[in-house]
């Protein structure tokens, strides 16, 4: 039986800003998101990165829209996380739960 692998980190933050930036998911959006709900500081190269690790693994996609005057009315890639990567999320978050579980003492000692 094959180990069970699960989303890292970033992954899982580049996507929930996904899901919470809705129909205005575009890369400025998600940096922003991230910026402002994670209070991280994004590295463009790490940020593209892992968009296009995403894509690959099927967990979102994309469709180029053009929105307004911005950029010279060039298409922007708006993203979308996929079911398959709502599941993904979904197993990662089961996982971190289950090991959260029984530690409020620790934390309430400190």
């Amino acid at each position: 039986m094959a180990p069970k692998s699960f989303l890292g980190e970033f992954e899982q933050m580049v996507l929930l800003a996904i899901l919470q930036r809705g129909e205005d998911a575009n890369a400025l959006e998600i940096r922003r998101e991230l910026e402002e709900s994670a209070n991280r500081k994004v590295a463009k190269g790490a940020f593209y990165t892992t968009l296009n690790r995403l894509e690959r693994k099927k967990y979102l996609s994309w469709t180029a829209r053009t929105v307004g005057e911005g950029r010279s009315g060039l298409p922007q890639r708006h993203f979308k996380v996929t079911p398959q990567g709502v599941a993904e999320l979904q197993k990662s978050r089961d996982a971190l739960q289950n090991l959260w579980q029984g530690l409020d003492e620790v934390w309430e000692a400190r």
